[in-house]
């Protein structure tokens, strides 16, 4: 039930309405943004809702059940609040947003329609469509430990305890030549054995993609050349000699962290859990049903 304003519910009651669509956006970053599908900038709560984005807005979807209900906003790619680049490196991605339906003549008269959070955003050349999710998708999603045998710990996290920037753990190289747009040939790392960087972190220090980071998926070397596969391909092309910071990755196993990291102590999970393989084993005459670690 939203509660009106009497001033908002006697112009509803007049039957000819001035109303326009308001999107306040928080952004992980800190930035704010307000953005509005009506003709002229609009101000309220220190905010300007500006129409230079072009967004217009799909009808609200709302369930009496648990459901995750949403709504679009689309708009053109000409304002230089909302760029291509941002969106394609994701700094608009599960941003808080408040949608407020508002009066444009009188904005004092605004109720807000609903809370929730950027979802999928789909582009294309000259226009994207932003899903407005609203506060019921967190219900959707893991809080707290599961009961798992992989560690669920992040490498260098206080929980975990490894310092990642021990040079045995980190290095810095840079771009030899370029593979496929995700995978290159990479210098300095010669010292590390392959496999050291895989599931590891990379960020880059020069070139186009300066300051962002990557998941390495896979680090191979040939003849002490490291070949190093991101999980993604960057936002912009990677060229020869951009330079990049890397950082050693884990596999979530026991094994791995008492053999490269020396941390068992921190491991955070249970290895020692039943699998799906003792679910489909079947008795046999040669033991193993004593109830002893498998």
């Amino acid at each position: 039930m939203k509660s009106l304003s009497p001033a908002l519910k006697a112009h509803l009651d007049e039957g000819t309405t001035t109303l326009a669509w308001c999107w306040r956006i928080s952004r992980a970053d800190g930035v704010s943004f307000g953005f509005t599908d009506h003709d002229r900038t609009l101000s309220f709560d220190g905010t300007e809702f500006e129409p230079e984005s072009g967004l217009t807005a799909s009808e609200v979807r709302s369930g009496s059940d648990l459901s995750v209900d949403a709504q679009d906003a689309e708009g053109v790619l000409t304002s230089d609040r909302i760029t291509e680049t941002d969106i394609l490196d994701g700094r608009w991605d599960n941003a808080e947003v408040e949608v407020w339906r508002v009066n444009w003549a009188d904005t004092g008269q605004r109720v807000l329609m609903r809370r929730g959070a950027i979802g999928q955003i789909r582009r294309g050349r000259l226009a994207f469509v932003a899903e407005v999710r609203s506060l019921a998708h967190v219900l959707g999603q893991t809080v707290g430990r599961t009961f798992q045998a992989t560690c669920d710990a992040a490498l260098g996290d206080a929980r975990c305890g490894v310092d990642l920037e021990d040079p045995a753990f980190k290095s810095a190289g840079a771009v030899i030549d370029l593979l496929r747009d995700r995978a290159f040939t990479a210098s300095g790392l010669g010292g590390f054995e392959a496999g050291w960087f895989t599931f590891g972190t990379l960020e880059w220090t020069s070139g186009s993609n300066a300051g962002r980071q990557a998941e390495v998926l896979g680090h191979d070397a040939t003849d002490g050349v490291a070949i190093l596969t991101l999980l993604d391909a960057p936002v912009r092309a990677i060229a020869e000699s951009d330079g990049f910071t890397i950082r050693a990755g884990c596999d979530k196993r026991i094994e791995t962290c008492g053999a490269k990291f020396a941390n068992t102590l921190n491991f955070r999970a249970f290895p020692h859990i039943p699998g799906q393989d003792t679910i489909l084993r079947y008795a046999t005459k040669d033991g193993g049903h004593e109830g002893s670690v498998l």
